[in-house]
């Protein structure tokens, strides 16, 4: 495989993480393109840091066009979305691996299996998006017939959609973040307990009041809070009035700032993509994930 083809195409800093991840297992340098945000700008800067076997990093905003036209094989971070419909109708690349994009990866590999509509969970799409989208599948399908299409996961799909998955041609690889174990440092003295920051009050699946006050149980007694790359100021303004909490503001993604972890920690998380990566990163260290409850708000009548 020459390193020429391969081009990882990402949108979020774990996205990033499993391309940085791909390319240990794949023992390639690969070029990246990553959507112009300080999140993506820090996280690709700590993986270099660590040994990432990256070559060229190009920043990009919409679609980087000239970049996929110039290889053939596709590490795609966010399978589902709309810039990848279209970029793939359009470019039609030879292969593509799928890599995750938080909890949405079961949900993309039903999509993929025809079980569920092309269509972002949780999301009413319309417009140019929709249109691709039969287009895009066709790709995939016929991709995944050649036997040159795939995903790279950490997430369990189960064997029923395995053994469905492998039926239809694609080649499914389970990674455990053995490389971001491996090459991290130390952690930061954070303490014992840490809570990590949750989107659901910005997506507006929670209260903000709820929100805080599932803070304060999870930080009884003191500790560390993690805040999400997408927290607004007022959720970060809100969360800082719980006593015996300390905001550590690392810009990365948890995977990276728990990785070092010495000792076990009790970490305390709502409902996401977490409740299934840190079990893995922190594996060996005696941690223990607690997954909280996001309560139902009456308003939005959303969990």
């Amino acid at each position: 495989m020459g390193r020429e083809e391969v081009l990882a195409w990402v949108e979020s800093p774990l996205q990033l993480v499993g391309a940085a991840e791909w390319a240990a297992a794949h023992r390639v340098t690969i070029p990246v393109a990553g959507r112009l945000t300080p999140q993506i700008s820090a996280t690709a800067d700590e993986l270099l840091s660590r040994g990432a076997q990256f070559g060229e990093l190009e920043p990009y905003l919409g679609i980087p066009w000239s970049l996929l036209a110039r290889h053939r094989h596709w590490l795609v971070g966010d399978g589902f979305s709309g810039q990848f419909r279209l970029a793939a109708s359009v470019l039609r690349p030879g292969r593509i691996t799928f890599l995750d994009d938080g909890a949405h990866a079961v949900a993309y590999a039903d999509t993929l299996l025809g079980r569920r509509p092309y269509a972002r969970p949780n999301i009413a799409e319309r417009g140019l998006t929709t249109i691709v989208a039969p287009f895009a599948a066709e790709l995939v399908h016929r991709r995944a017939a050649a036997r040159r299409a795939g995903m790279f996961t950490a997430f369990d799909l189960g064997a029923d959609r395995l053994d469905a998955l492998a039926d239809h041609g694609f080649g499914i690889r389970r990674h455990d973040f053995s490389w971001t174990r491996r090459s991290a440092p130390a952690s930061p003295e954070l303490g014992r307990r840490v809570v990590l920051g949750s989107a659901l009050p910005v997506d507006g699946r929670m209260l903000l009041l709820d929100y805080v006050r599932w803070v304060r149980d999870a930080a009884a007694d003191g500790a560390v809070y993690l805040p999400h790359r997408r927290e607004t100021a007022e959720q970060l303004d809100a969360v800082s009035t719980v006593p015996g909490l300390r905001i550590h503001q690392s810009g990365l993604p948890v995977e990276l700032v728990l990785a070092g972890a010495r000792g076990p920690l009790d970490v305390h998380t709502l409902p996401s993509s977490t409740t299934t990566t840190l079990p893995l990163v922190l594996e060996g260290t005696g941690a223990t994930v607690h997954t909280g409850r996001a309560r139902r708000s009456a308003r939005t009548g959303a969990a």
